[in-house]
């Protein structure tokens, strides 16, 4: 049975602060909901690839989180998730001033849960959708004690 939106709020976010690679790339969470995560990614040099551009890894760690917390979000306390496979669709190059990964559950299951993400650039008040993940996320019960 999933938490409450304050409890589900909290665990997204205690996690997402332990995940380096987000703190490494800039990412932020934004709108969090039940069964609904929002990563939000600002372009910098230090994330981009030879033509400027975001570079594929980075979009993708943010849409493959983006589905995991997604996931994350409607699972009970104690478990954990791990994503199982993921293919992304580079629609788009990730350029603009803010990228944001919006991932949402599509079928939850009590083992496997299957989401999505789109990914839009924002440029001037306007996005447009530049990638588009699906993946399988299997929840875990974490043995150390830590959630997410």
């Amino acid at each position: 049975m999933p938490d409450n939106g304050t409890v589900t709020d909290a665990r997204i976010r205690a996690s997402f602060a332990r995940q380096g690679l987000m703190r490494t790339l800039g990412a932020a969470l934004g709108r969090i909901a039940p069964g609904e995560v929002e990563i939000v990614l600002t372009p910098k040099p230090e994330i981009s690839q030879q033509h400027g551009f975001v570079h594929a890894g980075a979009v993708s760690a943010i849409a493959d989180s983006a589905a995991g917390y997604a996931a994350l979000s409607l699972m009970p306390q104690g478990a954990g998730v791990l994503t199982v496979e993921f293919k992304i669709s580079l629609l788009a190059p990730a350029q603009g001033e803010r990228i944001t990964a919006r991932g949402r559950v599509v079928r939850q299951g009590r083992t496997l849960s299957f989401a999505q993400t789109e990914v839009f650039a924002r440029t001037g008040g306007e996005e447009r959708l530049i990638a588009s993940l699906s993946a399988t996320m299997m929840a875990i019960t974490d043995r150390a004690g830590i959630e997410g």
